[in-house]
C-alpha cells in the first residue's frame, strides 16, 4: 500500500522544525524521526498526517554525551549505534544488550532511541530501558522547554505526556546501580519480532546502599517499574525464595491491573530468567 499524500518538510535547524510543527500540528502534522514506526503506519493508512517534519537534517539531536555515569542522547542516536559503540558498552552494558535485541540490524541503523520512546510501543526495548534509568525527557516547542521523567511519561498503548507541538530532543539519565550486576531478557517468537514479553533489571554494586531496579515490558500497555522487587535486590542478594519471588512480582503485576494471566506468567518467567543472568537465584 502507499500512505496519502503529505507535504515533507526537512528543516535543518530544530528552531527551524519547531516552527513547522506548530504551523501544522493543529491539523495532525507528524514528527518524523527513523520512521521505522511511522512509515508503515502510514503505508497502511493507520495515520494520514497532512505534514511531515523530518529531523534527519538536524545535527544536534544525533549527539552522544557520555560522563562517567552520566549519559545525555539527542533524540536521533540511533539504536544501532548504542549496540555498537564501544563506549556505550563499558558505561552501561545493559543498554547496549537492550539496542542489539531491537529488530534486525537495518531496522537498528535507521531506527532512533527518541522515535522509540516517543512511540511508545509496549514492547519497545528502549522504552523500557529508559524506564529502568528513570530517564529525563527533554520536549521543546514554540512555546519552550519541559522536561518530564520516564516514570511519568508513558501513560498507556502508544500514548505519552508530549503534545501535538512537541518534539522529543533529549534522553539525560545516570546509569542506575553503575558496577552492580544486570540482567536483560526477552522472548520474541522470531529473531527481530517485537517482544512478546521481557525484563530488565539491575542490583547495586558491592558496598552501594541503594536497591536494585526492575522493569517488565510487552505484558501490559506500557513498560512499568517492579517496586515489590525492587525493595528486594541488594548487592548482597544471592537467592530469593520462590514464594518471596511470587509474592512481590505477583504484587507488581496486580498493580498494573491490565496484564492476561499468559501474559503474567511469561513476564514472571523473564523476570525469573534476568534475575538468574545476574546472578540472583530463585528456588
Amino acid at each position: 500500500m502507499k500512505p496519502s499524500s503529505f507535504l515533507y518538510r526537512a528543516p535543518a535547524t530544530l528552531g527551524r522544525a519547531l516552527d513547522d510543527l506548530a504551523e501544522c500540528a493543529e491539523e495532525g502534522g507528524k514528527v518524523l524521526a527513523g520512521g521505522q514506526s511511522l512509515l508503515p503506519m502510514l503505508n497502511y493508512r493507520l495515520v494520514r498526517p497532512p505534514v511531515l517534519v523530518d529531523l534527519g537534517n538536524i545535527t544536534e539531536l544525533a549527539e552522544q554525551t557520555i560522563t562517567g555515569r552520566g549519559f545525555r542522547l539527542g533524540a536521533m542516536t540511533t539504536t544501532g549505534r548504542l549496540a555498537r559503540a564501544p563506549e556505550v558498552r563499558a558505561a552501561w552494558p545493559l543498554l547496549a544488550t537492550a539496542a542489539s535485541w531491537v529488530g534486525h540490524v537495518q531496522i537498528r541503523s535507521r531506527g532512533t532511541i527518541g522515535g522509540s520512546v516517543a512511540h511508545a510501543d509496549p514492547s519497545a526495548e528502549m522504552a523500557a530501558t529508559m524506564l529502568l534509568a528513570d530517564a529525563r525527557i527533554t520536549l521543546k516547542s514554540t512555546r519552550g522547554e519541559r522536561v518530564e521523567q520516564a516514570g511519568d511519561f508513558f501513560l498507556g498503548y502508544l500514548s505519552t505526556t508530549v503534545e501535538d507541538d512537541e518534539i522529543l530532543t533529549h534522553l539525560d539519565f545516570e546509569v542506575p546501580n553503575a558496577g552492580g550486576r544486570w540482567g536483560f531478557e526477552e522472548f520474541a517468537p522470531r529473531h527481530g519480532d517485537f517482544a512478546e514479553a521481557g525484563a530488565a533489571l539491575t542490583l547495586p554494586a558491592d558496598g552501594s546502599e541503594e536497591h536494585g531496579r526492575a522493569v517488565s515490558f510487552g505484558v501490559a500497555d506500557r513498560p512499568f517499574r517492579l517496586p515489590s522487587l525492587e525493595t528486594l535486590l541488594t548487592a548482597s542478594t544471592g537467592r530469593l525464595s520462590r514464594g518471596v519471588f511470587n509474592g512481590a512480582v505477583g504484587n507488581d503485576f496486580d498493580a498494573v491491573g491490565t496484564v492476561t494471566a499468559e501474559k503474567r506468567d511469561m513476564g514472571a518467567h523473564l523476570v525469573e530468567r534476568a534475575l538468574r543472568a545476574a546472578g540472583v537465584a530463585v528456588d
